[in-house]
């Protein structure tokens, strides 16, 4: 094999096991909302996505926290300007929508099943928002509005997003030892491809560079 020929495959080595560490090692950006939503039991740590439309649907009473106590989706992002619609289903008993952080708003409390309530949503930052009979049941929810800083994920006073660890986003702990080993691949390949350049090839490389 000749010099150049393998220090061409030695680079598309090292550039290829670089885009798996990448890929290993990250994970999409996540919204904190600082524990508001920790005891919320329809909550699975993710935000939907609906920036770019102008109006969303929350349900009110759908099922969740041991029974129809729950808003859905409990966290989702928009972009300011949007306007957000909750919508009773008529189950659970008599619901409300009440802003505890980053909003003004409140409905009334009813039962009825088809009953709307919306606001339209102008400024950036966290709202969360709760039911005033079923919130130690955890029917709470949040919405990110605009760009918070995180992916769409802030405080419960409409702070920015945080950090997350990998396994909390749902990346399994292998990814590290994938990018443990990759990284220990780029390395040996470099020491290697050093060696050569330094002490010429090897007898068994078939190019001796004209010794016997």
């Amino acid at each position: 094999m000749k010099r150049r020929d393998f220090l061409r495959a030695a680079g598309g080595t090292a550039t290829a096991a670089g885009a798996a560490v990448a890929g290993a090692g990250t994970a999409a950006a996540q919204v904190d909302y600082g524990g508001w939503l920790d005891d919320v039991g329809n909550y699975d740590g993710t935000t939907v996505d609906a920036t770019g439309q102008d109006e969303v649907t929350i349900g009110v009473g759908t099922e969740g926290n041991g029974g129809n106590f729950a808003f859905d989706p409990p966290a989702v992002q928009i972009d300011p300007g949007t306007t957000v619609v909750w919508e009773w289903t008529g189950e659970g008993g008599q619901h409300n929508v009440v802003a505890e952080s980053g909003g003004d708003f409140e409905s009334e409390l009813t039962a009825t099943a088809g009953f709307t309530f919306e606001h339209t949503f102008e400024e950036e930052g966290i709202v969360t928002y709760y039911c005033q009979p079923h919130r130690s049941l955890g029917m709470k929810a949040a919405i990110a509005v605009g760009d918070v800083g995180g992916g769409g994920e802030g405080g419960a006073g409409g702070g920015g997003g945080g950090t997350k660890e990998l396994h909390a986003l749902g990346v399994p702990i292998q990814a590290h030892w994938v990018g443990s080993a990759t990284i220990l691949g780029i390395l040996v390949t470099l020491v290697y491809t050093f060696y050569i350049l330094k002490y010429g090839e090897s007898p068994n490389t078939g190019n001796t560079g004209g010794r016997e």
